[in-house]
């Protein structure tokens, strides 16, 4: 089955879901208060106030995570040459789409390991990585305490930015480390600069070693869902975006 099909099995899924208790209008209401703390509350996303109710989580689930599995695919299919079997590390998976949409892509079998610190999120993960197909296992843990296995390839996709200064901080050597050990790291985050000031670093520090730093700008039919939403939100997707690292291996 395509990447497509399996998309449009999985947004059926999850409108029958989230759509079953909540109507339309309470998610795009939830939308606007969601992309409000991503752009004016950001300090307070550390307190878990993007998936604070079920609004929110339904706006995230039918909205962003559509959004982010769309790009990590195509950002997939562009360094498709460098796909290799063996484990997948999804830090900080949230709904386990972009472990799926980088499993569809892979050269070889992988194992998905998604691991998010948020019970629900590892839930939608779980259904997530089934009707995409792609075998996984999933914990509930805080990504910058996860071990990382030897020669693992790590996918850390709008994940960083989330953390607070020290632990990213911590994160940098610890992801330069595993690099240096053979192993793979990519990262994926908006392309808005107030979101990942640190990015210039984190670059630097990976183009360093040999790595890549790419831009991406994609122009895609929306599914039905997402562009409702967009519109009703009030919000104007029309292409999707965002930059990526990958060094190792």
């Amino acid at each position: 089955m395509s990447f497509e099909a399996r998309l449009g099995a999985w947004l059926a899924d999850l409108e029958r879901r989230h759509l079953a208790d909540l109507r339309f209008a309470e998610v795009s209401r939830a939308l606007r208060a969601l992309s409000a703390t991503y752009v004016e509350r950001r300090e307070r996303i550390g307190e878990g106030a993007a998936l604070s109710g079920a609004g929110k989580r339904a706006a995230f689930a039918l909205f962003y995570a559509p959004l982010h599995a769309m790009l990590v695919h195509h950002i997939a299919r562009e360094q498709v040459d460098r796909q290799t079997g063996g484990t997948l590390v999804d830090l900080g998976c949230g709904t386990g789409v972009a472990g799926a949409a980088w499993a569809s892509v892979a050269a070889a079998p992988i194992e998905v390991v998604g691991v998010d610190r948020h019970p629900w999120a590892i839930e939608e993960a779980r259904a997530t990585y089934r009707t995409f197909g792609v075998r996984a296992r999933t914990r509930v843990e805080d990504l910058t305490r996860t071990v990382l296995p030897q020669h693992s390839h790590v996918l850390a996709a709008f994940a960083i930015n989330e953390l607070t200064v020290a632990s990213r901080q911590a994160m940098l050597p610890r992801l330069l480390e595993h690099a240096a050990k053979g192993g793979r790291v990519t990262l994926v985050e908006p392309l808005a600069g107030f979101v990942a000031p640190w990015w210039h670093e984190w670059r630097s520090a990976a183009e360093a070693m040999g790595g890549r730093a790419d831009e991406w700008r994609i122009r895609v039919p929306l599914p039905p869902i997402v562009a409702k939403l967009d519109k009703a939100a009030g919000l104007n997707h029309r292409e999707i975006t965002g930059r990526s690292l990958t060094f190792g291996m």
